[in-house]
């Protein structure tokens, strides 16, 4: 109908006409009334034909694209009121107007965006109109009806937001539904644009526009299912992507969404994702994986029951080949943890194998995956131990990362869960080793280990920020907790931070010198020496060097850094002062290298667990513990005589790290009132206490500070050193030598008088005096020297060691038949234990005495005639086979003990060294096991002049001819440590350039010279008779084979040159006791073949080498040929055992540096360890004094050597440090210190193979190796 056929359109009544030349205002209101009446109008089937004109008028292009909002926003009311009058037939017939007026009612639709809008009303009439007849029905018979719709939905959701109510947004559904369920097709389109906003970025950007598609979709979900499935299977199993569409880049996504909204329209979905799984491409597996791991774990998921093989197949994709597949399955560990208790089996299982993965990050996200489900939900590790397990297996990763986070991650479990009272019994049992094996990480190589245990020592194990009285309860509950490997780890800790805070207080001292020449190179000197204290020493000592010169620009940080290393700083003021410090390094972030480097060096030194006021309330607490206070134990849950012995020990390692917080007069009169406790207990609390006292004492003597204390203390102390037990009189005259000052001569001459006339059998005190009068003499042998001298001629060799006086020491020959080999120190007769202490007694006398030849040679006499006797001196017949194997043990180990001493230790003869070695080939395995440990102990201690000589190394080639597997694997690893540990110190005193001097002590030091030692011991054994005897030759180059492999193989320094050249000039001497005996020669160079032998079949390199010392031959061993000429070139072997040199191996000589050239040519090695500087190495936490002022021959004890007799005079003395310690320890310019591997008394008989791993794990550490 034409705009001019106007005259025969029929208006309601009361409605003015509506044309074009009415001006807009004038417009408006005659629309609104049109719109008005047409709103009023019913849907009366044919009751408004008349009105059919107006309505093709109103839908004029003149009206639908007139300029005014207002007059298209009344038209399309006008058209939304016809088409529901008319409905469901409307007057528009054409196709091509029925389009243009949907296209323009969507575009008014669009004005419902604004609420605030003064029109929206209307626009909400229109669609609430349009909803209520579902006119939009009209354009299925459109061929562009998929075009209006998707325009439609793209509006809908493009103008939904917060200030539409419910009621806009139900009719914009009421609008959009029946579009999708009575259409005969959706299409991709529409569906892509409905799905979209179910996706990121929608879902979070456009929540509404979200909430709207998540409504469409579960409404239409009947409808949608079967194309959404269509859509589905061209993407994952066609592999068909229409680019065009957002959601075929966002598939997986998709389906995470749709099983939120809508699960059962993946109903048939799902199950095409196992093949997605098992797909040949990555990132195909990736995706579905990705997708599966959020879908499964999800809470309240129930995916995985409901798809056994979907799930089946998801777990199989934790053993991907690819590793982010793995990782990203790992990382989803934590959220079936949590969420699905009936998965977490299956879960477990696949973590047993990813925790064991090749690749460090999925090791480390299994870790991460074990301890975060532990910190939210801690039952579930604790009912499944298997999960704490594998974190326990990370503490000892390959990986520092990896461990630190299992390390991290159970100290926070820890300290979560218990350190509340209230833990249930179950979980607090399956974190009790979490303690243990946060210590016994202590043990690994590496520097970055020791910070973080020491780190979370202080934050998590006891954390420092608790007030004194709780962190002593934390202290005291995990030393007496912890397992004996934690126990040593903790005293090698607190050996080592002191150590570092020794070295460090000495630099802090250096600055506050007049700066000259000299302070600088000491400064240097003490800076290089701090860099391996911290990783990575080479990077670090620039930022230490930048510290020096802060201190000397900075006096305030320099009086902070003395506060901190102060001997008796309170914690809270060490706290303080490193947080002062701190803040002058710069930002606390992790590219400040020289903040983190400073702050490392920092938690090593700081003292933020013990103070004065900590060890008040540790003394309390032991004390409850000894008056079995309910309150005390209860509050510690400890019985009272774990309490009490743990307590001790804890005190005693405190003293020994801390003695400037004991002296306080209310602290040590409490600690003396601890020796008068009752009788019965006295035994076990004095020893402790007195050797607190004697750390305290060698710090500040108690007699000097505090005169009234000492005139309690001595008289206690005299008790004990002449009636006591011998423990207690071991540490009463170690704790009067430390503190009493000005009267001590009086008060030892009446312990001397007293002890002089118990040393009888008629005496009960006889041991008791026998240990006092071997203290006095060690400690002070310049003051008693003539009393003391014939005391041991005349009572201890005449009367005690020469005469066996009481019948249970010889029951006689009948009663040796079928008794055991061995018997323990408890169960010895009194006269064998007397005895024992006898010899401990000579020992330590001599070790005073340092430099008497005469009575040395004596005493290596007797003590050789023990050994060769087999412990029966006298050679009666009549003593028990166990008691002779204790004696003879007693004597070996003091032989080794004086032998480290200089000057007395240099008086054994060559026979006296070999017969000292038949101990490790005893027939008894207990002393076989027990001589090697004290070799042991004797050569890792003090390297190089406070240590058994290196002629001892070779005792160690006997051990290739042990029976006890589990012994001899043991004694390997001793002997590969003594190794370990000297070439260490010879690197260290390489690098710290004292070329000079080290060349010097090679000879003395390097282990390669063990072979020279090893040779003459196995020429001399006893069962070696015949140099033709096939077996017995074999027997003597396994003996071989068991030193050289540890020195061969794995030895980069490893020179066959040097080798060569030294069996060569060996096999040019001849024997040193029996020189003109032919067969003892003959022994000699066929021991000589062998070594060679060995050496050219076992050198897998024959290059020229530069070796940093001459071969050199000791002539106690061997003496030089008449002829000087000689050469020795004939072969001792018969031809079976003969080796052919490779072709060129002999042109190796000249490998041999002459850097060594200026010393002899031949060295008494025994007798001539040069007086050098007292240099010791221990561990990596070692302090290497190069002062030449300190020589081997000392007056008195340092706090390490201490510890060091402690040992050797009391085997089964708990309550040293020294029975807690592994074997090599912490030794600074004042003092050094080393302990044995575990106790006589601890270790039993044979070694089994736990104790072996142990030994060989303790042995690691003692290495000292990074």
């Amino acid at each position: 109908m034409g705009r001019g056929d106007h005259l025969t359109i029929l208006y309601p009544p009361g409605c003015r006409e509506v044309t074009e030349d009415v001006g807009s205002d004038e417009l408006i209101r005659r629309l609104k009334t049109l719109a008005h009446t047409l709103q009023s109008m019913g849907q009366d089937d044919g009751a408004y034909q008349e009105y059919i004109p107006l309505a093709m008028h109103i839908a004029d292009d003149f009206f639908l694209s007139y300029p005014s909002r207002d007059v298209q926003l009344l038209i399309a009311c006008c058209i939304a009121d016809v088409l529901r009058v008319y409905a469901p037939e409307a007057p528009y017939k054409d196709p091509g107007q029925v389009k243009t007026l949907f296209m323009f009612l969507i575009k008014q639709l669009g004005g419902l965006k604004d609420p605030k809008d003064p029109a929206f009303k209307r626009y909400f009439y229109l669609l609430e109109n349009l909803a209520y007849v579902k006119s939009f029905n009209m354009c299925f018979e459109l061929e562009d009806c998929q075009e209006i719709f998707c325009k439609l939905f793209k509006l809908m959701f493009n103008i939904v937001n917060d200030e539409h109510s419910g009621k806009v947004k139900s009719f914009m559904l009421d609008v959009l539904c029946p579009l999708i369920n009575e259409s005969d097709v959706v299409s991709n389109d529409l569906l892509d644009i409905i799905l979209s906003n179910v996706l990121e970025p929608a879902k979070s950007q456009r929540k509404n526009a979200y909430h709207l598609a998540k409504e469409l979709v579960v409404k239409c979900s009947d409808t949608l299912e079967p194309y959404i499935q269509g859509f589905f299977n061209h993407v994952l199993i066609l592999g068909r992507e229409e680019k065009t569409l957002t959601i075929s880049q966002k598939v997986y996504d998709l389906i995470y969404e749709l099983n939120h909204i809508c699960p059962s329209v993946l109903l048939a979905v799902l199950p095409q994702l196992e093949f997605k799984l098992k797909s040949a491409d990555e990132e195909e597996r990736y995706g579905s994986v990705s997708l599966l791991a959020r879908m499964f774990s999800e809470k309240d998921s129930t995916l995985a029951l409901s798809n056994k093989l979907l799930w089946i197949a998801f777990l199989g994709r934790f053993n991907d080949i690819s590793i982010k597949i793995r990782t990203k399955c790992v990382q989803y560990s934590m959220h079936f943890l949590l969420n699905h208790p009936l998965l977490r089996k299956d879960i477990t299982d696949t973590l047993k194998m990813r925790q064991h993965d090749s690749e460090e990050s999925v090791r480390y996200e299994v870790v991460m995956a074990i301890v975060s489900t532990a910190k939210k939900d801690f039952s579930i590790v604790s009912d499944s131990e298997d999960l704490l397990n594998f974190v326990k297996e990370r503490t000892l990763d390959k990986k520092f990362k990896i461990r630190k986070e299992a390390m991290c991650g159970l100290a926070m479990i820890y300290k979560k869960h218990l350190n509340s009272q209230d833990v249930p019994a179950a979980t607090r049992h399956a974190v009790t080793w979490i303690k243990d094996k946060i210590l016994h990480g202590y043990y690994m190589t590496s520097m970055d280990d020791r910070l973080l245990v020491e780190r979370l020592l202080n934050t998590c194990l006891v954390p420092y920020l608790l007030s004194p009285e709780d962190r002593m309860k934390k202290l005291f509950y995990l030393f007496a907790t912890i397992d004996d490997n934690a126990t040593k780890a903790f005293i090698e800790l607190q050996k080592h931070q002191l150590a570092v805070r020794k070295s460090v207080a000495e630099l802090i001292e250096l600055h506050r010198r007049p700066q000259d020449e000299e302070r600088d190179r000491d400064i240097a000197y003490r800076l290089g020496h701090l860099t391996k204290y911290l990783p990575d020493p080479l990077k670090v000592q620039e930022f230490l060097r930048k510290f020096s010169q802060h201190l000397n620009t900075d006096s305030q940080l320099l009086t902070l850094m003395e506060t901190v290393v102060s001997p008796d700083v309170s914690c809270k003021d060490s706290v303080d002062a490193v947080t002062q410090i701190l803040k002058k390094l710069g930002q606390p972030v992790m590219t400040n290298l020289y903040y983190n480097t400073i702050k490392m060096l920092l938690e090593r030194v700081s003292s933020v667990m013990v103070d004065q006021a900590a060890l008040e309330a540790l003394v309390g607490l032991i004390e409850g513990s000894l008056a079995n206070d309910e309150d005390v134990l209860s509050s510690l849950n400890l019985t009272s005589d774990i309490a009490t012995e743990k307590g001790l020990k804890l005190l005693f390692i405190l003293s020994y790290v801390y003695p400037a917080h004991f002296l306080h007069p209310d602290l040590l009169r409490r600690l003396i009132s601890l020796l008068t406790v009752p009788a019965n207990a006295t035994a076990n609390v004095s020893p402790p206490v007195l050797s607190v006292l004697t750390c305290v004492g060698k710090y500040k003597p108690i007699g000097e500070l505090y005169p009234d204390l000492a005139s309690v203390l001595i008289p206690i102390c005299q008790g004990f050193a002449e009636s006591g037990s011998p423990k207690q009189a071991k540490h009463a005259v170690r704790c009067l030598h430390t503190n009493c000052t000005s009267d001590s001569d009086d008060v030892f001459e009446k312990i001397l008088e007293k002890i002089k006339e118990q040393l009888t059998f008629d005496s009960k005190n006889f041991r008791t005096a026998s240990v006092s009068l071997g203290h006095i003499a060690y400690n002070m042998p310049e003051k008693f020297l003539v009393p003391i001298k014939n005391i041991v001629s005349r009572k201890v060799v005449k009367e005690l060691l020469m005469r066996n006086q009481t019948a249970a020491h010889t029951p006689g020959p009948n009663q040796n038949q079928d008794v055991d080999d061995w018997v323990e120190e408890e169960d010895l007769t009194e006269e064998t234990a007397v005895k024992m202490e006898g010899v401990k007694m000579m020992a330590r006398w001599l070790l005073g005495l340092k430099s008497d030849v005469i009575s040395a040679q004596k005493t290596f006499r007797m003590l050789n005639a023990f050994i060769l006797h087999k412990g029966d001196l006298l050679e009666t017949g009549k003593m028990l086979k166990g008691e002779m194997a204790q004696l003879r043990l007693s004597a070996g180990s003091a032989m080794l003990k004086i032998c480290e001493q200089k000057g007395v230790g240099d008086q054994f003869t060559s026979e006296q060294f070999y017969n000292l070695s038949l101990l490790m080939n005893d027939e008894c395995p207990q002393v076989r096991e027990r001589f090697a440990i004290k070799l042991h102990k004797g050569l890792a201690r003090g390297i190089p002049h406070k240590c058994l000589p290196l002629d001892f190394m070779g005792f160690y080639a006997l051990a290739g001819l042990e029976s006890d597997r589990q012994l001899k694997l043991a004694v390997r690893q001793y002997m590969i440590t003594d190794i370990t540990k000297r070439r260490d110190y010879i690197r260290s005193i390489t690098m710290s350039g004292g070329s000079e001097k080290a060349s010097s002590q090679l000879p003395h030091i390097m282990p390669d010279y063990m072979l020279v030692f090893a040779v003459p011991i196995l020429a001399h054994m006893p069962d070696f008779k015949d140099p033709s005897d096939m077996a017995q030759l074999m027997r003597i180059r396994s003996c071989l084979w068991y030193i050289l492999e540890p020195l061969m193989t794995k030895n980069d320094a490893y020179c066959f040159g040097f080798y060569k050249a030294l069996i060569e000039q060996m096999k040019n001497h001849k024997d040193a006791i029996k020189p003109e005996d032919e067969i003892t020669n003959q022994k000699l160079w066929a021991v000589c073949d062998l070594a060679m032998g060995l050496i050219l079949s076992k050198t897998t390199s024959f290059e020229m080498r530069a070796f940093p010392s001459e071969p050199r031959i000791p002539p106690m061993y061997f003496k030089k040929h008449e002829d000087p000429e000689f050469v020795n070139v004939k072969s001792y072997l018969p031809p079976e055992l003969q080796v052919t040199a490779p072709k060129g191996s002999t042109k190796i000589l000249t490998g041999v540096s002459k850097k060594a050239a200026g010393a002899p040519k031949t060295t008494v090695v025994n007798k001539t360890r040069a007086e050098q500087s007292e240099d010791t190495l221990m561990d990596d936490e070692t302090t290497t004094n190069l002062s030449n002022t300190r020589k081997r021959g000392r007056t008195g004890l340092s706090l390490g050597e201490d510890l060091d007799q402690e040992e050797e005079d009391e085997e089964e003395d708990s309550t040293t440090l020294s029975g807690l310690l592994p074997p090599a320890s912490s030794s600074t310019s004042a003092s050094s210190s080393a302990g044995p591997v575990s106790k006589r008394g601890r270790i039993g008989g044979a070694i089994d193979a736990a104790s072996n791993r142990i030994s060989s794990y303790l042995q690691k550490e003692t290495n000292g190796k990074t």
